[in-house]
């Protein structure tokens, strides 16, 4: 089940253009910031939301990777 809802998620990032990416990866770094601080704190609601949001910006970072390499036909 997990499985299918990463391969949904990498779906969803494919079918956004770049500046979308871009904005993602934007609100997802500042997320993560935010909850880096909350850990520190001893504020954190969720722990494994640390987790999904490094995995989220991972798979971001390498579909925009993969779009500068990959040849323009």
């Amino acid at each position: 089940m997990a499985a299918a809802k990463n391969s949904n998620k990498v779906g969803d990032f494919r079918a956004k253009t770049d500046d979308q990416l871009s904005a993602d990866l934007g609100d997802l770094k500042r997320e993560a910031f935010n909850l880096r601080f909350q850990a520190a704190t001893n504020q954190l609601e969720r722990p494994a939301r640390i987790k999904e949001v490094r995995r989220d910006i991972a798979r971001i970072k390498t579909l925009q990777t993969e779009r500068t390499q990959s040849p323009k036909a």
